[in-house]
């Protein structure tokens, strides 16, 4: 294996990920970890936007926001969790995903679930992120 910290996982024996995510990512010992709640599409104004993309745009940036708390940014996600309320959320979900986390992506499972704790809400992201302390 390379001498890297965090190694992305697609075995030769295994079919190839779906979409972008990596089967699985290694994280080697002496990492700081950060495990993000799920966050769900709300702005600090606690407006919710009627479509999934700018929902998955606000999951994301709140994402953001706590990793860069004990300095991280999207490039130490290693686990991403996600949740949308319909089939047809998942591809918005998704082109907001693929942008945001170029190869090698992160670990991933996205699941169709009946709804949130209020109905405007269609989709929830939850994260887990380490980093090499500096």
């Amino acid at each position: 294996m390379p001498e890297t910290s965090l190694i992305h996982l697609t075995p030769p024996a295994m079919p190839a990920p779906f979409a972008a995510y990596s089967h699985g990512v290694l994280v080697k010992a002496g990492h700081d970890m950060v495990f993000c709640s799920g966050q769900l599409g709300i702005g600090a104004d606690s407006r919710v936007p009627g479509d999934v993309e700018s929902q998955a745009e606000l999951c994301f940036a709140n994402i953001r926001s706590i990793l860069a708390a004990c300095g991280m940014d999207l490039r130490d996600v290693v686990r991403i969790n996600a949740y949308v309320t319909d089939r047809a959320h998942m591809r918005p979900y998704m082109n907001v995903r693929d942008r945001l986390f170029p190869q090698p992506s992160p670990a991933s499972t996205l699941m169709i679930v009946s709804g949130f704790t209020r109905e405007e809400f269609k989709v929830e992201v939850e994260v887990l992120a380490a980093h090499a302390p500096r």
